[in-house]
């Protein structure tokens, strides 16, 4: 049987909406990989397959708009327990399941788990690159907010131990001169610090650093190496 079909016996067509982005696919089943790679790179997409898990968390993977089309059964890793790695090591990797039959407790567990669609062999064309399409839109937000918590993250680090305090104190609702007494400062010295916090932060309003502090949650140690 046939791996993939279409509603149009013709030739599939390039997915006209399909984004710009990074396709990966983990199965191991060498027709299946090979099968997915002619058709996804006829959309377009850049495409990367591997034999199993192990050889995909090997491979060095940048932040960039991609998805994840992954077997669910698979000797050694399994695609369930791999679903689980990238879950905390790839957060804007957003995971296409494909099977060879149906398991209502294998899908309720991976869509639970975040998976985006849970697909059945033979696969439908037009079902595969639009649930494609949409996993590569998601990411593309992904992307943009990893890279976005980076960067706040980031300037966190420049701030001294003094302004992550004053930092702290300000996100929790104090006024300068409460903060000044917490810290034993006078409040002037409170405002200057208020000031460099605001400034190194990018944070043009007290509205603004609050979301900020909400991204990385100032009284966690961000400073510390290796976070």
């Amino acid at each position: 049987m046939s791996l993939l079909h279409s509603a149009n016996q013709d030739e599939p067509r390039p997915h006209p909406d399909v984004l710009a982005g990074k396709v990966f696919i983990v199965d191991d089943d060498v027709s299946v990989r090979e099968a997915l790679e002619s058709l996804i790179r006829h959309t377009g997409l850049q495409v990367k397959s591997f034999s199993c898990a192990q050889r995909f968390l090997d491979y060095p993977h940048l932040l960039e708009p991609c998805c994840l089309l992954l077997d669910v059964s698979m000797p050694g890793v399994t695609g369930l327990e791999l679903q689980q790695s990238i879950a905390v090591d790839k957060p804007a990797m957003p995971i296409i399941f494909i099977t060879g039959r149906e398991d209502a407790r294998t899908i309720v567990q991976a869509m639970k788990a975040g998976a985006v669609e849970f697909l059945t062999k033979p696969l439908d064309i037009e079902k595969l690159l639009d649930a494609i399409q949409s996993a590569i839109a998601r990411s593309e937000l992904l992307v943009r907010h990893e890279v976005r918590k980076a960067t706040v993250k980031a300037r966190y680090r420049e701030l001294t131990r003094r302004e992550r305090e004053v930092f702290a104190l300000v996100v929790e609702g104090l006024l300068n001169r409460e903060i000044g007494n917490a810290l034993s400062i006078s409040e002037i010295t409170v405002k200057a610090h208020r000031g460099q916090v605001m400034r190194k932060m990018e944070a043009n309003t007290l509205a603004e650093l609050f979301r900020i502090a909400n991204e990385i949650s100032p009284r966690q140690p961000f400073d510390q190496p290796g976070s």
